[in-house]
């Protein structure tokens, strides 16, 4: 009797056995997201539907900004190659969406073909056109690069009239499309020439709920002298501020992000660190790639949630035979008031309703008739799906991390800092001296013995409690104290001798010049008498 309960509360204690996370993604959406979608028209209000090469497909970085902003010679510089298609001028050049990925043999797929590719994630892109697909192609080209992710160039943003007037089709729907389904959203400005047109700001602001996703390059900043680019940093920041709402702060990376000489050398450390962080970012989306799908997958379905309700809502007060076309109006008009009955019964959060004015626009052109009633089963489905798959999947995501190779990005200009003397930071800070044939502390001993000897030293040695007294001096915190205590004491006899008081005192000058101490002591570091003691 009630055998029905019983399978139901199984299942729902049991979630669904996945052998991978992409296959796992794949069988969710397609048994338990898919159907709400379909019943209450979700792919007509908000996004298409999602096909495997979706969540099989490589991680993705779109490039947005301003025409002559440096997207295309960005991406030149990543790949340190040409690209089939590529154009690079001060003028807008770039009047087609590119992207860039790995092919055995180099070539251009024009758009047409592209969208019926099952094994590339564009097919959904048909929906915008001739007028889009004869601006949108795919640059082939063995890359090592490329091997781990794709790039997304995109036609420079015009000012005025041209950005409406000329394109024939809806640019910021395009760009909103790729950046549900990107990984790194990258905004690039020019320090030359600031500015963040209007059209510019409406792209920025459709990009809204991807905040997570966006980063700044604030690019060509070798153009100014530093009291400038600060002025221009500043007012940068405080543009982006009145465009995206968020109460954290985007993530800006300052730099020249091109092969050439810098014309003003001056901050030329700044921006190799700044290179250093942007590329450590971009290097760490192979590995973050399938947690990124699934949040990808959790926002959508939280979003399909929302939608079903409003639709059923929006049935639900629709007259039977008359006065439909003055209900209609009605409740377009009054949507904000079904927003805030929706998120009172359901106990739903405001970020996840969609944005008013643009739903009101889409329900002017729909059928109200045709919209379902609520179907609670398909809503149980989902919700089962987040309380119990999803976090299924997460623990796979963490079992495919640890059984993987570390998965980067590798190739192009990722590899040209990474060993030898050019690396970031080489020869500075406690990598000082890494090639020089006498000891580094050397050029400082004396200096050190002479405070070493005022230490009270008992055969040839200081206690703790004395190279403490001379240490605090540094005004350092007692963690990063105690770190290099743990890095100078090498034969861990709880004494400084003179040469480990002297190197104790160098890593303390390393960590005041702004320096990171090293997790272990380099080689270069080790007393010359101490060498035989750590081989």
């Amino acid at each position: 009797m009630f055998s029905w309960l019983g399978t139901d509360d199984r299942r729902r204690k049991d979630p669904e056995v996945f052998q991978t996370v992409s296959d796992g993604l794949k069988k969710l959406y397609k048994t338990k997201l898919l159907p709400l979608e379909e019943h209450y028209r979700f792919h007509e209000f908000h996004s298409p539907a999602l096909e495997d090469a979706d969540f099989d497909n490589k991680p993705m970085v779109l490039l947005v900004g301003q025409y002559s902003t440096g997207k295309t010679t960005f991406i030149r510089y990543l790949l340190e190659q040409d690209f089939p298609g590529m154009r690079i001028g001060p003028e807008p050049t770039t009047d087609s969406f590119i992207a860039v990925m790995h092919g055995d043999v180099e070539g251009i797929i024009p758009g047409n073909a592209l969208v019926v590719d099952p094994k590339k994630p564009f097919r959904k892109l048909n929906a915008f056109g001739n007028a889009f697909l004869n601006r949108f192609v795919c640059a082939q080209l063995p890359n090592a690069v490329l091997e781990s992710i794709s790039v997304i160039d995109t036609p420079g943003i015009l000012s005025g009239e041209k950005q409406r007037i000329s394109r024939g089709y809806d640019f910021a729907a395009v760009l909103e499309w790729f950046a549900e389904r990107v990984d790194r959203i990258i905004l690039l400005f020019d320090a030359h020439k600031l500015d963040i047109s209007d059209e510019f700001s409406e792209v920025i602001k459709a990009l809204k709920n991807h905040e997570d996703k966006m980063r700044v390059v604030l690019n060509k900043a070798d153009q100014i002298e530093t009291q400038q680019l600060m002025r221009v940093y500043g007012a940068l920041m405080w543009s982006l501020g009145k465009i995206v709402n968020t109460p954290e702060v985007i993530r800006v990376y300052i730099g020249s992000f091109w092969s050439h000489p810098l014309l003003i050398p001056d901050n030329r450390k700044l921006f190799e660190a700044e290179e250093q962080d942007l590329f450590r970012d971009i290097q760490s989306l192979p590995r973050n790639a399938a947690l990124r799908k699934l949040n990808d997958l959790i926002k959508r379905a939280r979003l399909a949630k929302v939608h079903a309700y409003i639709i059923s809502s929006l049935k639900k007060e629709m007259p039977s035979v008359f006065g439909k076309d003055n209900k209609k109006k009605e409740l377009v008009n009054n949507l904000a008031e079904i927003y805030g009955r929706i998120e009172r019964e359901h106990q739903i959060s405001p970020g996840d309703f969609p944005n008013l004015k643009r739903m009101q626009d889409q329900l002017q052109a729909q059928d109200f008739s045709k919209f379902q009633p609520l179907k609670s089963k398909l809503l149980e489905v989902v919700d089962d799906m987040l309380a119990h798959d999803i976090a299924q999947l997460m623990v796979l995501v963490r079992q495919e991390e640890t059984q993987r190779p570390v998965q980067m990005v590798k190739g192009g200009a990722f590899e040209g800092t990474l060993h030898g003397p050019f690396g970031h930071g080489y020869g500075e800070g406690a990598g000082e001296g890494i090639d020089d044939a006498e000891w580094v502390v050397a050029r400082d001993k004396p200096m050190y013995d002479e405070i070493f000897y005022t230490l009270s030293p008992v055969d040839g040695k200081i206690t703790g409690a004395n190279a403490k007294k001379e240490m605090v001096r540094s005004k350092l915190p007692n963690s990063v104290l105690g770190k290099i205590w743990k890095l100078a004491d090498i034969d861990k006899d709880g004494m400084l001798d003179d040469e480990e008081f002297a190197l104790a005192n160098h890593l303390i000058k390393v960590k005041l010049e702004g320096h990171e101490l090293p997790s272990e002591l380099p080689a270069h570091l080790l007393p010359p008498s101490k060498r035989k003691i750590a081989e």
